[in-house]
């Protein structure tokens, strides 16, 4: 991939859902590691980003209503970074099904239309289309759809329950985390993952070879290509 070989910060990226917990360590690292001359993060409102040394980051705001009225934002870029997602206790069913699958899928095909040749797509270990559950079935469809987009290169990684601290508080996430953060010291790479993991090994799937058009990266995979990287120049 031209646009960041090497780590020469050459080429551009941009980065969907930038303001969730994944999305924020994923910038951190974009910046820390210089990868892209320019890194745009595209999203309904400008985030309060706090100054790191490394990347400028530029910022576009977007209706995600009429994101066909946004196609500019997404042109120019070689990759595309997605963390873009909700949940239905804070969306509803519908804004949730909107905003997962719907958002992300029209994003996809402007930033394919915009020319961008890889597309790093975060979704959720046991995504599958045709599941009973709500949440697991929406990401299922929305990976068929992006898939379906043509990337030269599209890396889906399906993380299981993340670690992480939250803006919001989320109660049962709370306690859950809580649990396989203890179960973690057994089974490290089995039921959770840190975002900062998902985070680098988003950033290293751009550096590493392709291993297809199509690419899925399940939860110990994520685990392995996700080990701290040295800084570039060290």
């Amino acid at each position: 991939m031209a646009a960041a070989s090497g780590g020469s910060g050459a080429g551009s990226c941009f980065v969907l859902g930038a303001s969730g917990a994944t999305g924020r360590a994923l910038l951190r690292e974009l910046q820390a590691r210089r990868l892209f001359a320019r890194v745009t993060v595209i999203g309904r409102r400008r985030l309060s980003l706090a100054e790191e040394s490394g990347t400028a980051v530029e910022q576009v705001v977007v209706d995600f209503e009429r994101l066909s009225e946004h196609a500019a934002a997404f042109r120019g870029h070689d990759v595309g970074f997605c963390c873009l997602g909700t949940t239905r206790s804070k969306a509803g069913t519908d804004g949730f099904v909107r905003v997962d699958r719907d958002y992300v899928a029209q994003a996809a095909e402007l930033a394919w239309a915009g020319g961008c040749k890889h597309f790093v797509l975060q979704s959720s270990q046991g995504a599958n289309e045709h599941s009973r559950f709500l949440y697991l079935r929406v990401k299922g469809e929305v990976e068929k759809l992006v898939r379906a987009v043509g990337f030269d290169r599209c890396t889906i990684l399906r993380p299981a329950v993340l670690l992480c601290t939250r803006q919001e508080f989320r109660p049962m996430e709370w306690i859950t985390q809580r649990v396989l953060g203890a179960v973690a010291w057994l089974f490290p790479t089995a039921y959770s993952v840190p975002v900062e993991t998902v985070a680098r090994a988003m950033v290293a799937s751009v550096l590493q070879p392709g291993g297809g058009k199509v690419e899925v990266l399940e939860n110990k995979a994520i685990h392995q290509l996700g080990k701290a990287q040295p800084q570039l120049g060290t």
